[in-house]
């Protein structure tokens, strides 16, 4: 059996903020360590029926972009959804969600 490996780094401050989040995995196209400035993590509990959630940003992460990687989580979702399960309306429901975020996001700008 096949096995890949995904290490993540997290370097905190004297508070416990996070100042740096470094990133590998086996089946990346450059090897060694990576910086990004965020990360949502989600796994499913089978046994309790829930979702287990890591959510992590750097504390020089700008609110703009914050908003923008939390968007395009969403859209992924929208896609993720349609290819696990099929479910067109599901992810039609979502992607319309998307582009109302969008038009917030344009006027605040």
């Amino acid at each position: 059996m096949k096995k890949s490996d995904i290490k993540l780094q997290v370097e905190l401050d004297k508070d416990n903020v996070p100042e740096r989040i470094l990133w590998d995995a086996d089946e990346k196209d450059t090897p060694g360590l990576s910086p990004t400035k965020s990360m949502s993590l989600s796994l499913w509990d089978d046994k309790n029926k829930s979702t287990l959630r890591i959510d992590l940003w750097t504390k020089d992460m700008p609110v703009d972009e914050m908003k923008r990687f939390y968007l395009d989580c969403l859209g992924g979702l929208s896609q993720s959804i349609l290819n696990a399960t099929g479910d067109e309306y599901m992810s039609s429901e979502l992607n319309a969600l998307c582009d109302k975020f969008v038009e917030h996001l344009k006027q605040e700008g």
